[in-house]
């Protein structure tokens, strides 16, 4: 046993001060997602109206009740394209997350048609594309619940190329035999016409589905053919005539049943990998002092341990090579009984941290154990001493053994995320099966005031060389500039909402995050799918 003995106390008023300052940024973006339900259920009354769920209603009645679902990237797009982040706050108009169906945990995605008619923006587009990536990698399988308008074609040339990598995925899920079952609740055209197209189950529902490479319009200024919405893709004619869908339901709630009803017949848990259970004890602190422990301000210290004692079984941490390479900390340790590796930051990653957590990243993939990245590092050790020691590398054996590491790799961006530290932190380039950032997070190639300085120094060094001064004003005026532009862009918000993690969380809900998506790893890594070499082919 080595149990972390805290040293915080919570009666001080810097515990008190930063739990108000992380409190404060867990309603800011807590507010925020409820804007984009709001905005979605803006339209509830004309979905009801129209005899349909919503939604988030349709996932609702989709999912085991009682059961974890995980949300991912819930600010997709935040202040990007249609997003003003104030009135119109849309999530990418697209919903994604992790959840139980008939007792099988399943990716699920959901077009918002109550936002834009659930059209697809450019940053919704890369939001399935992620999503799809997490099923592929850890064997989930999919429901779709599809409702959709297809591309938003006021962004069609950042949509269009990349929207084929949508179908590609679905093939190679397919190929890789992992069920994709497609509800269609209303349009799905042109493009998205192939999201049921190349699922291996379709359910479409009555007089509300449609499906068709081209609507009646294009259909009659292409061709000068007149057809309606249900001669051309009604769902009655897919399911009797074109062969397109499987299963004809009622109306919403029907068809998430059928839904239901095939997960439930997937002998997908029964052939399936039997995990042992495992036995843990909780931490034996209260996880809510997280948001005490840690400052919103990454410039404040604070030791790691203490967010590794409230994050793992017990509070129990081997520290492997405590004393070498002391601002990296790394060592063994479980949640929920899952064995993992942990790597923690108390600082800049130096020669010897480096070269620690190098070895130390080796030894978990021989042992086969996760990896735990809790980032909050300014980057790497610069200066004469850390390049005469090779730090460049040291720092490229640590981003070697990043990179191919085959164990799940999961991290967390727990205070600032910058320059290179965040590569050998395994930030998103670097391919982490989960990566969820808490809300003070702050990621960018370096802080504001380092990126201001060195671009002050640079011109000034411009102006010598060519004899003439330069105003310091003028010098100050460019500084602020720079620091203003970099601390709007280096937000959490701003990461979010460029799919740089897989979404903002509480930080008191990081260890069952963690669990859960540990859970998922440790079952697909177990998993024997029954791969084919084109996927199933529709008949």
């Amino acid at each position: 046993m080595a149990v972390i003995q805290s040293q915080i106390d919570t009666g001080s008023e810097s515990f008190r001060q930063n739990r108000a300052d992380m409190l404060a940024l867990i309603e800011q973006f807590r507010a925020l997602e409820q804007r984009v339900r709001d905005t979605s259920n803006a339209r509830k009354a004309v979905f009801e109206k129209r005899g349909q769920l919503s939604p988030r209603d349709r996932i609702a009645h989709l999912l085991d009740r009682g059961a974890p679902f995980l949300e991912i990237s819930t600010l997709c797009g935040y202040r990007m394209h249609d997003d003003d982040g104030a009135e119109n706050i849309m999530g990418g108009g697209f919903i994604a997350g992790i959840g139980y169906v008939s007792g099988i945990r399943c990716l699920i995605t959901a077009s918002d048609s109550g936002i834009k008619g659930g059209t697809i923006a450019p940053m919704g587009l890369r939001k399935s594309l992620r999503a799809q990536e997490i099923a592929l990698v850890n064997k989930l399988p999919i429901v779709n619940l599809v409702e959709s308008g297809g591309a938003n074609l006021n962004y069609q040339a950042e949509i269009f190329v990349d929207g084929g990598r949508g179908f590609a995925n679905q093939a190679r899920l397919s190929a890789a035999g992992i069920p994709q079952i497609t509800v269609v609740h209303g349009s799905s055209t042109a493009g998205g016409a192939y999201v049921p197209g190349m699922s291996d189950y379709v359910v479409v529902v009555k007089n509300r589905a449609k499906i068709f490479l081209a609507g009646p319009p294009l259909l009659k200024s292409a061709t000068g053919e007149i057809a309606t919405d249900e001669e051309l893709g009604g769902a009655e004619m897919h399911t009797h005539v074109s062969g397109v869908a499987e299963y004809l339901a009622e109306d919403d709630a029907d068809a998430l049943r059928i839904a239901r009803e095939i997960c439930a017949r997937l002998p997908w848990k029964e052939r399936g990998p039997q995990l042992a259970t495992k036995s843990w004890r909780p931490p034996r602190y209260d996880i809510d002092e997280l948001c005490g422990i840690v400052p919103v301000d990454y410039r404040k210290p604070y030791d790691v341990r203490e967010v590794i004692a409230r994050l793992v079984d017990d509070s129990d941490f081997t520290e492997f090579k405590p004393i070498w390479g002391r601002h990296t900390v790394v060592g063994q340790a479980a949640i929920e009984g899952e064995a993992i590796g942990i790597i923690g930051n108390n600082g800049p990653i130096d020669t010897e941290g480096a070269a620690k957590a190098a070895q130390f990243i080796q030894l978990c993939d021989q042992a086969d154990m996760p990896l735990v990245f809790l980032q909050n590092t300014t980057g790497y050790m610069v200066g004469k001493e850390a390049e005469r020691g090779g730090i460049v590398k040291h720092g490229s054996k640590m981003i070697q053994a990043v990179t191919n590491a085959r164990v799940p790799k999961l991290t967390l961006h727990i205070g600032a995320s910058f320059g290179a530290g965040n590569y050998g932190m395994c930030g998103r380039a670097y391919d982490p099966r989960f990566i969820f950032a808490w809300p003070n997070n702050r990621i960018a190639v370096m802080g504001p005031e380092q990126a201001a300085g060195v671009l002050a120094i640079v011109t000034e060094e411009k102006f010598r060389r060519a004899g003439q001064e330069i105003d310091p004003k003028v010098i100050e005026g460019m500084k602020a500039k720079v620091i203003q532009k970099m601390e709007a862009e280096s937000t959490a918000l701003f990461a979010t909402a460029r799919l740089w993690d897989d979404g903002l969380i509480d930080p008191r809900d990081s260890r069952r995050v963690l669990a859960f998506c540990l859970s998922i790893c440790r079952e697909a890594d177990a998993r024997v799918t029954k791969e084919n070499a084109f996927g199933i082919a529709r008949m």
